[in-house]
């Protein structure tokens, strides 16, 4: 975080210093909301929270070296109290984008699935100093908090935008005003909360909306929900896609044995040849969008091809792929899970198996947030994974497995329903044998997580690979 003294700091939020000795100690390292990871330097934000309230922590916050806390009233340590936490929180960042900070670049990016993975091209594509959103804080909280990550050194800040109602994308970019805006698709994330798709595109487009002239509106030329919003951008617009009338295309795409990417960049001013090392062809469109702002950064076709090419996963349980020592492929996209997304891993997955020395099993849980969709989204996943042509299908979790599993018959499919993660892992252990890959996925709340790492643990003796249906 750039240096900023307590003074400083409560007059840009509109607080008062509360157990202060010396106002004129400066913040000099990121902001954290979680007092264990409070450091020499830092500032913790006291946020009251569903089960704890940060305020409970301040004092194990300064006790680990935490200059000062954001907090709602006097806590025993150095303070500054404001009315409302969150709110301060984000007008802090805002005043370190338009003051010290105000020659970085800001790159927001939205869509209903990709960001993360957009993100880490975008922050390996790009030249010079990069800060990016960790994990997928991308959220009123997040976003601060990313944003005290960055200093004076910072060219560019790569920020992820997440929404669960109209408005929430708009109030992130009053925070931090982007220069450069992606939207990388509109699907049916979080649609319970919003009702419908053209609200998610409504939502979605406000990051357009908020560029200044000058901007840069980069948009996926594939999805008719997304070209609408050139018409909400105030600056120039790129899109990128694989169709002719895209800006930045790929062409002659093929994919590899471990389910990899490789294609011709086409720009404008050229072509290169471009081999990915993220798994799944949804990659290519979040690689694309990548290219298309490392274009805008003045960045040649060869040199955008070989930041693509080297670029490598930063975020974790998204396709990430560890293979057993015993030769058995397991892919962790247990992060989180949407129509959209889960449609991307079951299509990766069949890519990286083929043949009775190379099977497939997909390991599947409930998606969130689906509303009245929920029954028939889960069913058509279900269609959609039979459509694979997998070896095993494996739903766990109670009414949206039964549902998927109901898809998984009317496409004429077999699956096998469990009702938790142990009986999952009672299933798969004795089953698997070398050169299997196995896709694990869900929303978050599921945790599959925990079954991808007993998975990765020694297993017992290998028997045969059975599909079954409840």
């Amino acid at each position: 975080m750039h240096p900023m003294s307590l003074t400083t700091i409560a007059e840009a939020v509109g607080g008062r210093l509360a157990d202060v000795i010396d106002p004129g100690v400066q913040v000099t390292e990121p902001a954290v909301f979680d007092s264990r990871e409070a450091g020499p330097g830092s500032l913790f934000v006291a946020l009251a929270g569903e089960h704890a309230d940060g305020h409970a922590f301040a004092e194990s916050a300064h006790n680990k070296g935490a200059v000062v806390a954001l907090v709602n009233r006097p806590v025993g340590v150095p303070a500054i109290v404001v009315d409302d936490v969150l709110h301060a929180f984000g007008t802090l960042a805002h005043s370190l984008l338009t003051g010290p900070l105000a020659a970085t670049r800001v790159v927001a990016i939205t869509g209903s699935a990709g960001k993360t993975s957009t993100k880490d091209f975008v922050s390996q594509v790009l030249p010079g100093s990069v800060v990016a959103t960790p994990q997928s804080f991308n959220n009123e909280i997040g976003l601060p908090l990313t944003v005290t990550m960055a200093d004076t050194t910072t060219d560019h800040l790569v920020l992820e935008m997440g929404a669960r109602h109209i408005g929430d994308i708009r109030d992130l970019t009053l925070v931090a005003p982007p220069d450069i805006s992606i939207v990388t698709n509109v699907g049916t994330a979080h649609i319970g909360e919003f009702g419908g798709r053209d609200n998610i595109a409504e939502a979605k487009g406000e990051i357009v909306e908020a560029l200044a002239p000058g901007g840069l509106a980069v948009l996926n030329a594939d999805d008719d929900y997304v070209q609408p919003m050139r018409e909400r951008a105030g600056g120039s617009v790129v899109t990128f896609g694989l169709g002719e009338d895209a800006d930045v295309r790929a062409t002659d795409l093929s994919t590899d044995a471990h389910g990899r990417t490789s294609f011709t960049l086409v720009t404008p001013e050229g072509s290169a040849p471009v081999q990915l090392q993220f798994v799944g062809g949804v990659q290519v469109h979040n690689s694309l969008a990548a290219a298309a702002v490392g274009r805008g950064a003045g960045l040649t076709p060869e040199e955008i091809a070989a930041r693509l090419s080297r670029a490598v996963p930063r975020s974790r349980w998204r396709m990430e792929t560890v293979t057993r020592a015993d030769g058995v492929t397991v892919v962790n996209d247990a992060y989180n899970a949407n129509p959209t997304s889960v449609r991307h891993a079951l299509e990766a997955l069949a890519s990286m198996s083929g043949g009775a020395e190379q099977r497939s099993v997909a390991v599947l849980g409930r998606m969130n947030e689906l509303g009245d969709d929920a029954r028939a989204a889960h069913e058509e996943i279900g269609r959609h994974a039979a459509a694979q042509g997998l070896d095993m299908i494996v739903l766990v979790g109670g009414d949206e497995a039964g549902w998927m599993r109901d898809g998984v018959r009317d496409a004429g499919g077999r699956a096998t329903w469990v009702p938790d993660q142990e009986a999952a892992l009672g299933l798969l252990h004795p089953a698997l044998r070398p050169g299997d890959v196995v896709l694990v996925k869900a929303s978050r709340a599921v945790q599959l997580q925990r079954l991808v790492e007993e998975l990765l643990k020694p297993a017992p003796p290998a028997g045969r690979l059975t599909g079954g249906s409840r």
